[in-house]
């Protein structure tokens, strides 16, 4: 079969070279793909943007092509998935109004509000005075959330009050409309995702991102700087909780509204001390970078949950699993997630041969890999412990270099 897969980051690369590690795909597309699509074999990277819904329509009749597998929350947001369907082509992402859940997070806490689904205690602002009177009042720390899509970095966690306030001011300027402020919660974060049909449920791995652009977890948030699966704070009787009271009340509540979600569901979690589940945040669609870490130790081809998805057989389908470890380290552009500098060629890819260099920001000009983006390159090596995978990652990541070259030297340490 062919695949069209939609979008031009890491997540994306990762779903190509996996499709393509299945025996039932011949041909995968990107559109419009990366300087690491454009080199993969039997992957060929297509001009159109992700919002170019009929240029995607004419590429699946002109390719011939069987599954459009949506990558960025963008598209889907923007109801990729309808237009898709409305023309009888297979799509595997959520329609518009199940986007909503990454889109709104207004929206999103109001369905764990009434899905009864454990979250933050949280409130929503349209102008600044109200936003920090609130602040004032509740103190820090405290987390204030832009309600729209912003790359994964919409979130400011604020330790002092004075930064709270700061913040407040930092979205409005931003042109965010809306704010959410929402409670500290004390905890170690995990990412689930779970590909679902709108009536199965199928949790993957659980991943461990990394989201501060500084060793120690310090600095700004980013997009993520590194991720590892399966995350050893996600313990058997964790991942049943996950299950149990976010995924399935969650799919629930959406059913229950009238939406029909098929795709994945992704729950950002807060896993308090004594292992209860907290959502941070919910998105419509693969994890970036954890499903760099994910996808590799997925032995399941990944075509078939796909498809399984988009006919609503998944309890027919079921997940197996490499042994082993992930660990993927993000190399991204000095000064990221702030201004950043493109077009610096990137050297020694060659000499990665015990890792997979998934490449996010880049693009092919005229033979030479360079770098197009923030987050360059996430390189994931897999080992039979965490040991031995972090030692792989890093000796792969110090053969690859461009000017400028940033990344964090302490991804997977909570995992040692």
């Amino acid at each position: 079969m062919k695949v069209l897969v939609v979008g031009s980051g890491g997540r994306e690369h990762a779903i190509a070279w996996t499709l393509l590690n299945s025996p039932n795909v011949t041909q995968v597309f990107c559109a419009p793909g990366n300087g690491g699509t454009a080199t993969l074999e039997n992957c060929q990277n297509l001009t159109i943007s992700v919002d170019d819904f009929a240029g995607i329509v004419q590429a699946v009749t002109t390719h011939q092509i069987d599954l459009v597998a949506v990558g960025p929350e963008v598209p889907l947001s923007m109801g990729i998935a309808d237009y898709l369907q409305e023309r009888n082509i297979s799509v595997f992402g959520p329609v518009k109004a199940g986007a909503e859940i990454e889109a709104s997070k207004t929206w999103a806490k109001d369905l764990m509000i009434e899905g009864k689904i454990p979250t933050a205690k949280a409130a929503t602002f349209q102008d600044a005075n109200s936003a920090k009177n609130y602040i004032n009042q509740e103190g820090a720390p405290i987390v204030i959330k832009a309600d729209g899509l912003a790359a994964g970095k919409g979130v400011i966690v604020a330790m002092t009050q004075a930064e709270a306030l700061a913040a407040v001011d930092e979205l409005f300027n931003q042109k965010f409309e809306t704010l959410v402020i929402e409670e500290f919660l004390v905890g170690e974060e995990a990412s689930v995702l779970a590909f679902t049909d709108g009536k199965t449920i199928l949790p993957l791995v659980a991943a461990q991102d990394h989201k501060r652009v500084g060793e120690g977890d310090t600095g700004k948030n980013t997009g993520g700087m590194g991720a590892y699966a399966p995350a050893p704070l996600v313990t058997p009787e964790i991942s049943q909780r996950i299950k149990t009271e976010v995924l399935e009340p969650a799919i629930a509540t959406l059913n229950k509204r009238g939406i029909d979600y098929r795709g994945i569901l992704y729950a950002g979690l807060m896993i308090t001390p004594e292992g209860k589940p907290n959502v941070v945040e919910f998105n419509c669609r693969f994890g970036d970078p954890e499903t760099q870490v994910v996808l590799p130790l997925l032995a399941t081809p990944l075509d078939e949950l796909m498809l399984a998805c988009v006919n609503q057989t998944l309890d027919q389908v079921e997940l197996q699993w490499r042994d082993g470890s992930a660990v993927c380290v993000v190399a991204a552009a000095g000064g990221y997630p702030d201004a950043y500098a493109k077009g610096k060629q990137i050297k020694g890819l060659d000499q990665v041969t015990e890792a997979i260099a998934f490449h996010a920001g880049t693009k092919l000009v005229d033979q030479q890999v360079v770098t197009n983006g923030g987050r360059v390159l996430g390189i994931t090596a897999l080992g039979a412990d965490f040991q031995e995978a972090i030692a792989k990652v890093y000796t792969e990541v110090e053969k690859v270099n461009f000017e400028q070259m940033y990344y964090r030297r302490d991804i997977g340490h909570r995992a040692r």
